[in-house]
């Protein structure tokens, strides 16, 4: 049973800072605050009032940089909020083809891209991983599930909250990750545009699948037929299955992870493939590029956030610069790279410009194809552009 929003105070803010917040930027900075009204508490919701007393909104609060994250920009929210938000939400997505009788699997809410900031839930399947950022969304989990219901009706087979990592420090502790509805054996299976895989939410990275590469991986197949391919960072294979489809003469995969590797190969055979043929390696990926001059048509790089924080950015691009150096210097002639970042602090720019640097020190002529973003269920909201965090190129090596 959904419950009633209660707001547990105010947050007025300094002559000014009120400019942001009706431009519907979601974040409310410290510094922006001139005073608190009652006795608040992380997660909390409060609502927000400008320097003269005009409601502006309501939000999470959190002590800390960001102090407010923004749910509402209208009154104050009712008991209807969930289920209103993710009505929203799921209309987006189906007006953009999402869900299709070809791909079941699909992001449902992208925090600040869908209004609502550190909230992340994918759905798999009929099968729904939330994952809260905030202290507020942990709070407000179960109202949260109520809206998925009320949303999804029977089609809603389990709910799996997956929090425990991404949860502020002190909130992890004394947490585990949990089924807040139902119960769903893993790995579970999906479709992704006809192609088939199996994820594993409770034990895989992030919500158990990489679905903002979904466009991506498509786009691929039409640089593959024929070809050889090299997948690094491959985690569970999803560009080595599409390649595969497209008719790649060899596609090989490579991941440090013993783990992602298994489920690499379990995928390459659910999808009638033989994965003794097309190889997949458990070894670092620099290491593995080190002898493989002029092997591959094809190469795809997309690694794991190198930088999580500003301070760690510059070594981000030092090593962006150097795995693109690698590759472009051992792809044949005539190759494709499919590069990406997923760095939030390493914006497009500075993406564009690694690239650029890493084709000088490698000595090729390089041509861009296709300036690549995330797929449309991970919309990013025009008053938030710090939404759009993945960053691809592909590229044309001579």
């Amino acid at each position: 049973m959904l419950n009633l929003i209660y707001m547990q105070g105010k947050i007025i803010l300094k002559k000014g800072k009120e400019y942001s917040i009706e431009r519907f930027h979601p974040w409310i900075f410290s510094g922006a605050i001139q005073e608190t009204v009652g006795d608040l508490t992380d997660g909390c919701w409060v609502e927000v009032l400008s320097h003269r007393n005009k409601h502006l909104g309501a939000g999470h609060y959190q002590k800390g940089s960001i102090t407010v994250r923004m749910l509402s920009f209208d009154g104050i929210p009712s008991s209807d909020f969930w289920t209103k938000k993710i009505h929203r939400a799921l209309q987006l997505r189906k007006s953009a083809g999402i869900p299709s009788d070809s791909t079941n699997a699909f992001r449902l809410i992208h925090g600040e891209g869908d209004g609502l900031p550190g909230l992340i839930i994918d759905v798999y399947n009929g099968i729904a991983v939330v994952q809260a950022h905030s202290v507020g969304m942990h709070i407000d989990r179960n109202n949260i599930v109520e809206g998925l219901k009320q949303n999804f009706q029977e089609n809603l087979k389990a709910v799996y909250y997956k929090s425990q990592t991404t949860l502020p420090g002190k909130d992890r502790e004394n947490f585990s990750d949990e089924y807040l509805l139902g119960m769903s054996g893993v790995p579970h299976l999906i479709h992704e545009n006809g192609n088939r895989f199996l994820v594993d939410w409770e034990e895989g990275q992030k919500t158990g699948f990489f679905l903002d590469q979904r466009d991506n991986r498509k786009l691929l197949s039409t640089y593959s037929t024929g070809k050889r391919v090299l997948n690094t960072f491959c985690y569970s294979g999803g560009f080595s299955i599409y390649a595969l489809v497209a008719q790649a003469e060899l596609v090989h995969s490579v991941d440090a992870s013993e783990k992602a590797i298994s489920l690499t190969r379990k995928n390459i055979e659910l999808n009638g493939f033989n994965a003794v043929a097309n190889a997949c390696f458990a070894e670092d990926v620099f290491d593995f590029m080190k002898d493989k001059q002029n092997m591959y048509d094809v190469i795809v790089l997309d690694p794991p956030a190198f930088a999580k924080h500003r301070d760690a950015r510059h070594q981000a691009v030092k090593g962006y610069q150097r795995l693109n150096v690698e590759a472009m210097k051992i792809i044949r002639a005539g190759g494709i790279i499919f590069t990406f970042s997923c760095s939030q602090v390493v914006d497009k720019k500075l993406f564009y410009d690694t690239i650029v640097s890493a084709a000088i020190q490698a000595g090729r002529q390089i041509k861009v194809l296709h300036q690549l973003s995330q797929a449309p269920d991970h919309p990013v909201s025009i008053f938030h552009p710090e939404g759009e965090y993945l960053k691809g190129l592909v590229l044309y090596v001579e």
